[in-house]
C-alpha cells in the first residue's frame, strides 16, 4: 500500500501533536518530523501551522463564485442554495478531519478568531451577489441583502455544527430544508423567478425507483405543465 500524500501526512501529524502537546506548544519543525518530511516540504504545502488546520477557503470561495456566476436573474436563489451545499459537502468529505478541527478551534481563541474572519468572507461574497441580483441601489435593499446573506451563513453553520457534533445523519437534507426556510423569509423581488417567465425549471431528487419506471410519470408531469 502506498504512503499517503505528504499534505495528508502533515495534517495527520499536526492534529496528533496538537492533541498531545497543545496547539501553542507545537512547532512546524515537529510537525514535519512527525510526518517524515523536511521543513521545506511543509512550506510547499502550507504557509503556517494554522493553514494545516483550516480548509482551503480561497478554493472554496472560488467554487462559490463560479457557481453564482452561472446563474441567471431567475435562478439566483437556486445558485445561493447550491453554493451553500458545496461548502457543506466539502466538510463532509473531510470527515474526521473536520471534526478534529472543530474540537481544536473550540478550545483555542486565536483559531476561533480566524474561523470568524473566514465566515465573514463567505457572508460578504453572498451579500455582494444578492445585492447585485436584487438590482436595487436603495438603502433598504442593501439592508435586505445583508440580512439575507447573514441568514444563509447562519443556516449553513447551524447544520454544519449539528453534523460535527454527530447530531444528524443526513446533513445535506437538513441543509436543503434550512435553505428553504431562509429563502421563504426573503421572497424574490418582482421579476425574479416569476412563474410566468419563459423557460424550463428542472428539479433534481433522489429515489429508489429505476429511471425507466419514472419516465412515464415525468412525461405526464411535463406535458401537464405545458398545457397550463
Amino acid at each position: 500500500m502506498s504512503k499517503p500524500a505528504a499534505r495528508i501526512r502533515l495534517a495527520d501529524a499536526a492534529f496528533a501533536l496538537f492533541d498531545e502537546r497543545g496547539y501553542e506548544q507545537t512547532t512546524v519543525d515537529e510537525i514535519a518530523e512527525r510526518a517524515g518530511v523536511g521543513r521545506t516540504t511543509f512550506f510547499r504545502h502550507y504557509r503556517s501551522k494554522e493553514d494545516v488546520i483550516f480548509p482551503d477557503h480561497d478554493r472554496l470561495l472560488a467554487l462559490i463564485k463560479d457557481r453564482l456566476a452561472t446563474s441567471s436573474h431567475s435562478t439566483g436563489l437556486i445558485a445561493v442554495s447550491d453554493a451553500v451545499r458545496l461548502v457543506l459537502l466539502h466538510y463532509i468529505e473531510e470527515g474526521d478531519l473536520a471534526r478534529r478541527r472543530y474540537r481544536l478551534t473550540s478550545k483555542v481563541a486565536v483559531l476561533r478568531d480566524r474561523e470568524i474572519a473566514s465566515v465573514a468572507r463567505y457572508q460578504r461574497l453572498f451579500r455582494e451577489f444578492i445585492a447585485e441580483w436584487m438590482g436595487d441601489p436603495t438603502e433598504s435593499a442593501s439592508l435586505r441583502a445583508e440580512l439575507m446573506a447573514a441568514s444563509v451563513v447562519a443556516a449553513h453553520n447551524h447544520v454544519l455544527r449539528r453534523w460535527l457534533r454527530g447530531e444528524t445523519s443526513d446533513p445535506v437534507a437538513e441543509m436543503d430544508e434550512a435553505m428553504r426556510e431562509v429563502l421563504a423569509l426573503f421572497p424574490a423581488p418582482s421579476g425574479a423567478g416569476d412563474p410566468g417567465d419563459a423557460g424550463t425549471t428542472l428539479v433534481a431528487f433522489r429515489t429508489g425507483q429505476d429511471l425507466d419506471a419514472l419516465l412515464p410519470s415525468l412525461r405526464r408531469l411535463v406535458e401537464g405543465g405545458a398545457e397550463r
